[in-house]
C-alpha cells in the first residue's frame, strides 16, 4: 500500500502541475514569450512575425513565422503561362501540451507541390519556469541553424537528407 499511496500522490501532484502550468501560461508566460520573440525580431532584423494560435483552449501557441514568398520555381504551362510555387519559409513554435508544459518545435521550409516537407523537429519540452529569455534566444538560434542547414544542403553533407524526399536528378532517357 505504501508504494501505491506514493504513486497516487505523485499522480495528484502531476494533475495539479497541469492546472498550475496552464494558469501560468495564461497569466504571464504567453505574453513573456511573445514579447521576447518580438524583441528578437527587432534586435536582429529577422523578417518574421509572431502569430498567436488560439483555436483550442489550453493548447494555445505562439509561432515565430517567417511567412511565405515566391520560391522562384515555376511550372511552364501552355501559352507561356507560368504556375509559381509558393515557399513556406519556416516557423518556430511554442505550444502548450495537454499537460500544460510547452513544446518548442521547428517547422521546416516547404515549397508547395514540390515533394514532401520535412516533419517538425522538437527542440524540447519545458515546464513554464524553464522558459526564460536565454532559453527562448537559444531556441531561436537553433531554429535559424536548422534553416541554414535546410537552405544550404549540398552533396558534401552527410547524415539525414534535408529538403525534399523526391528531389532527384532527371535521368537522360537517350
Amino acid at each position: 500500500m505504501k508504494s501505491l499511496r506514493q504513486r497516487v500522490e505523485r499522480y495528484q501532484e502531476i494533475l495539479q502541475n497541469t492546472t498550475s502550468y496552464r494558469d501560468t501560461w495564461k497569466r504571464e508566460l504567453k505574453v513573456y514569450v511573445k514579447q521576447t520573440l518580438e524583441q528578437i525580431i527587432r534586435e536582429t532584423g529577422l523578417q518574421a512575425w509572431v502569430i498567436e494560435k488560439n483555436e483550442f483552449e489550453n493548447l494555445e501557441g505562439l509561432m515565430l513565422s517567417l511567412g511565405q514568398q515566391d520560391s522562384g520555381i515555376y511550372e511552364n504551362l501552355e501559352n507561356g503561362v507560368q504556375r509559381h510555387f509558393i515557399k513556406e519559409m519556416g516557423s518556430l513554435v511554442f505550444q502548450q501540451l495537454y499537460n500544460g508544459k510547452i513544446i518548442v518545435m521547428v517547422n521546416y521550409p516547404a515549397i508547395d507541390t514540390y515533394g514532401d516537407p520535412n516533419p517538425q523537429k522538437t527542440l524540447g519540452i519545458y515546464r513554464p519556469e524553464e522558459l526564460d529569455e536565454a532559453m527562448i534566444i537559444r531556441s531561436t538560434e537553433d531554429f535559424i541553424a536548422e534553416l541554414i542547414t535546410w537552405e544550404d544542403v549540398d552533396d558534401t553533407d552527410t547524415g539525414t537528407r534535408i529538403g525534399f524526399t523526391w528531389n532527384k536528378p532527371i535521368q537522360d532517357a537517350g
